[in-house]
């Protein structure tokens, strides 16, 4: 009974199929609320869920952290927060260590696609649900919430088109500052934007690197491309807290309003104001409070479902939005709550 499902609202209809059908037929016929929310308290309720973010430590993650405590605290389920500090190694072993532990659920943030694969099909064989944020691994698990990224590097490339195409009067050079190149962030962002690019011969990507989702990095990247291509018309980053390097070698280089800085990213109070600043020319924004809701969403679902975590297979999409300078505002950034 393995199923799609593209967006958590639309799983009414997979709850009444599995094994909630049962508990949706006794509420039927007015049943009264109280007793619909005894019936989801029943599910959620002592309920642990295991979280493992690549690291803490950036908005992003704190971000989700933040808003699946509070989500958590909501249901009356316990969080279970597992830092590696960025160590793949790390990140192995404490999924390990979950799957021995046995949480109700387990969410991750995977570094690559290849990393966690194994495990995760352990974890859901042996009756745990999973959800994977935003970078996903070979192994599809129950839930995927975060951006579709070949979504996001194709709007950004037909952003790119317009601004540095063949009527532009630019170069039509463009670099590329990539994350780290085992990611799904990565692969399936750079798919989406080249695609875009082929609709114009005149684009040229001259420079095509990765920063690992380092700002140092992508500033020493950006500077020597600078060097090499003084008329580079703009600059795509695949993370907006890494693009800021980027854009600091552009100002650096004086090039702010020649060179179009890119870049897409969960919506820190940073990326607003580099966009207001004039650092970033557009922002693409996934926005991480809205996900960190959409995750919790997704693990209310599993749990009330009744089904077995490899019967599951569902996504939920984050709805991206450009951030300009034209329309800037502080309310589409967040500042991570102390």
């Amino acid at each position: 009974m393995s199923r799609l499902i593209k967006s958590i609202p639309a799983v009414a209809a997979l709850v009444v199929a599995g094994g909630f059908a049962a508990d949706a037929q006794q509420l039927a016929g007015g049943k009264s609320s109280a007793e619909l929310r005894e019936l989801v308290d029943s599910k959620l309720a002592g309920k642990t869920v295991a979280w493992m973010p690549t690291t803490l430590g950036f908005p992003l993650t704190d971000m989700w952290t933040h808003v699946m405590q509070q989500e958590a605290d909501q249901m009356g389920m316990t969080l279970d927060v597992r830092d590696p500090g960025w160590n793949p190694d790390t990140m192995v072993q404490i999924v390990n260590s979950l799957i021995a532990d046995k949480p109700d659920v387990m969410i991750v943030h995977n570094f690559n696609v290849q990393l966690l694969a194994k495990q995760l099909k352990k974890a859901e064989e042996a009756g745990i649900h999973v959800v994977q944020v935003n970078m996903v691994s070979n192994y599809k698990t129950g839930a995927y919430v975060g951006a579709d990224w070949g979504q996001i590097g194709r709007l950004v490339g037909e952003d790119v088109v317009q601004a540095c195409g063949a009527n532009s009067g630019s170069s039509g050079k463009v670099a590329v500052v990539q994350g780290d190149l085992t990611s799904a962030a990565s692969i399936e962002q750079l798919a989406g934007f080249k695609e875009a690019l082929a609709a114009d011969p005149s684009i040229n990507i001259v420079s095509e690197q990765d920063a690992a989702w380092d700002a140092s990095k992508a500033n020493t990247i950006t500077a020597t491309v600078l060097q090499q291509h003084p008329d580079l018309c703009a600059t795509f980053g695949f993370w907006g807290t890494m693009q800021n390097g980027a854009a600091q070698a552009v100002k650096a280089a004086g090039k702010t309003d020649q060179v179009k800085v890119y870049a897409s990213g969960e919506g820190n109070r940073q990326d607003c104001t580099n966009v207001d600043d004039g650092l970033f020319y557009k922002f693409l924004n996934y926005s991480a409070p809205k996900q960190g809701e959409a995750i919790m969403s997704a693990v209310s679902f599993m749990l009330q479902s009744g089904l077995a975590p490899t019967d599951i297979r569902m996504a939920h999409y984050s709805r991206p939005f450009w951030v300009t300078k034209d329309n800037v505002d502080a309310s589409m950034c967040f500042d991570v709550p102390g």
